[in-house]
């Protein structure tokens, strides 16, 4: 136990402790993130008031994630190119603006699937813009040395919300309605405004930036840098199928709590937070760790497959939970680790493109893979979507390992040669 305390002390914590911007930024994203997950998990609920339908939820998660497969990877460009702390302040007041938006026509009656999916998908355009340039920020605030240790202290700041957030969410709900919850989110917003107005810009670490490349020439610069490094080609594939057809928890986990379990929207917060409690158990696996590596991304994937496969039949919410709190500790794990791998293989001119490339890969196939998730869930139940999933993320990652190990072969046959 006193080395368990020792290795928090000293190592989980080390970004916060060490860099007053990110202790500022983390704190405002501590309030903000928790409306967030409230937003989603109300946002997921009122489509199934409206609709009722497994393939509306996933018409929903394209609405949302649509604008990223079409913007994210022209957003690294503009990141690379502009003072990506001002650009993450306009792109806050932005999601701000929807959530106030919902707000008003979910408490005044109005709401219906279309304006729900128009709302989501101008979200989803803030969001495109949004989450590489945070990501950016992060390395500023915190360099190349902290930077795993950060990205998965903000992976358990995220996924901790996925605990808060969808468990106040599912209360809120049944005892006063969606709405409320739009509220809150809106209102949560100013945390994290405040705490991007207040930070020391001569405190950021420096960056060299492309200001010359235009869109279409910027993206086709990262892709041949990403193309011709054997290692983060690797990584980025992975991402990219393990996401698309295994990470559509927004479709899935709904469905799991109204249609397989028949729990109610107490239940869907239960089962959310259990799935965020796990992935806050991960990020801490991951800030505690050393660094980086392929070995913890691979047992990630490898675990989320498995228990995934264990997840598909069970009837019960109760082993639902304890196995969601496995997939959720496997899942940042997964994404922690890829996340760092990729930043830490980028130059300085070429992160916030290379950023945009994985969140292209782990998000601007979300359109794709939720629907595709809701059709296999309305085929066979959330058991058939669940086993797919699982089955995928363990082939994906046993044939990346083999292709490493090629890799690597060859590698050490040159250097003999």
């Amino acid at each position: 136990m006193t080395t368990l305390a020792l290795a928090l002390q000293t190592r989980t914590f080390r970004s916060l402790q060490r860099h007053r911007n990110y202790r500022i930024f983390f704190t405002g994203q501590l309030v903000s993130l928790a409306g967030t997950w409230m937003q989603n998990v109300a946002l997921a609920w009122l489509v199934v008031q409206l609709s009722g339908s497994a393939l509306a939820i996933g018409a929903l998660m394209f609405c949302r994630f649509v604008p990223f497969t079409v913007l994210g990877l022209f957003a690294g460009v503009l990141v690379d190119r502009f003072e990506t702390r001002r650009l993450v302040m306009a792109t806050q007041a932005a999601a701000m603006t929807v959530s106030i938006l919902l707000a008003v026509f979910t408490l005044s009656g109005s709401s219906s699937l279309a304006l729900v999916y128009v709302l989501a998908a101008v979200g989803g355009v803030a969001l495109s813009f949004d989450a590489p340039g945070r990501q950016a920020l992060t390395f500023q605030m915190v360099g190349p040395s902290e930077l795993p240790n950060a990205v998965a202290l903000n992976a358990g700041l995220f996924n901790a919300s996925r605990v808060v957030g969808p468990a106040i969410a599912g209360g809120v709900i049944a005892t006063i309605g969606t709405g409320a919850c739009f509220v809150i989110n809106a209102v949560s917003f100013l945390a994290v405004l405040a705490a991007l107005w207040s930070m020391r810009p001569e405190e950021l670490h420096p960056v060299a930036r492309s200001t010359t490349a235009g869109l279409l020439r910027g993206t086709r610069e990262a892709f041949t840098f990403a193309r011709h490094d054997p290692e983060l080609r690797v990584v980025l594939v992975v991402v990219t199928l393990v996401s698309t057809v295994g990470f559509n928890f927004h479709v899935l986990v709904p469905l799991l709590a109204s249609n397989t379990l028949d729990v109610g929207p107490e239940g869907f917060g239960f089962l959310s937070a259990a799935f965020g409690f796990g992935a806050l158990l991960g990020a801490l696996a991951s800030a505690t760790s050393h660094g980086a590596s392929w070995r913890l991304l691979s047992l990630g994937g490898s675990g989320f497959g498995v228990l995934s496969l264990l997840l598909a039949p069970i009837q019960q919410a109760v082993v639902a939970g304890a196995l969601l709190v496995g997939i959720g500790v496997c899942f940042t794990l997964f994404t922690a680790n890829a996340n760092a791998l990729v930043q830490l293989r980028a130059p300085d001119q070429l992160r916030g493109r290379m950023i945009g490339i994985y969140l292209f890969a782990f998000v601007g196939t979300a359109p794709i893979g939720g629907l595709f998730a809701g059709a296999l869930a309305d085929i066979g139940g959330t058991p058939l979507a669940f086993g797919v999933a699982g089955a995928t993320a363990l082939l994906t990652i046993a044939l990346a390992s083999a292709r490493r190990a090629q890799i690597a072969r060859r590698s050490a046959d040159v250097a003999v040669a």
